[in-house]
C-alpha cells in the first residue's frame, strides 16, 4: 500500500509503476494504469480544484485499486463529449483502461477510483 499526498503528476506515477513492477504487473497493465492515474490527478487539479491530492495505492491478491483525493463534493459526470468539445473524454478513458471505476462522497471532498485485475 502507498498513501502519498503530492502536486507532482511524475512522482505520483513513477510511485505507482514502482508498486506495481514489485507485484510483478506487466507492463502494458503498468502503461494503462498510470494513464489512468494522471487522468484522474488532472481531474482532481482541473475539477476537484486541489492542488495536492491525495493517492492512495493499493495492491491487494490479484486486484490493483488507485484513489485519489480532492476537495470537491462534486460527484463526476460521464457526459459523452461534442466533436469540438476540448475536454469530457477522460473518464471514458479511465473506463477503457481499467475494470472498475467510481466515485465515493467523504465527509470533506470525495475519491474517484479505480480497479484492474491482474491477468494471471
Amino acid at each position: 500500500m502507498c498513501n502519498f499526498n503530492t502536486p507532482s503528476l511524475a512522482l505520483a506515477r513513477q510511485a505507482l509503476r514502482d508498486a506495481m513492477a514489485r507485484a510483478g504487473w506487466n507492463q502494458d497493465a503498468i502503461f494503462g494504469a498510470e494513464l489512468a492515474l494522471a487522468e484522474l490527478i488532472v481531474n482532481a487539479w482541473r475539477h476537484g480544484r486541489t492542488a495536492s491530492p491525495v493517492v492512495l495505492v493499493v495492491i491487494l491478491g490479484g486486484t490493483l485499486r488507485v484513489s485519489v483525493s480532492d476537495e470537491s463534493s462534486e460527484l463526476p459526470e460521464r457526459r459523452p463529449p461534442t466533436d469540438l468539445a476540448e475536454s469530457g473524454r477522460g473518464l471514458q478513458l479511465v473506463e477503457g483502461l481499467t475494470h472498475r471505476w467510481g466515485a465515493e462522497p467523504r465527509k470533506r471532498g470525495k475519491d474517484i477510483w479505480f480497479e484492474l485485475d491482474c491477468a494471471a
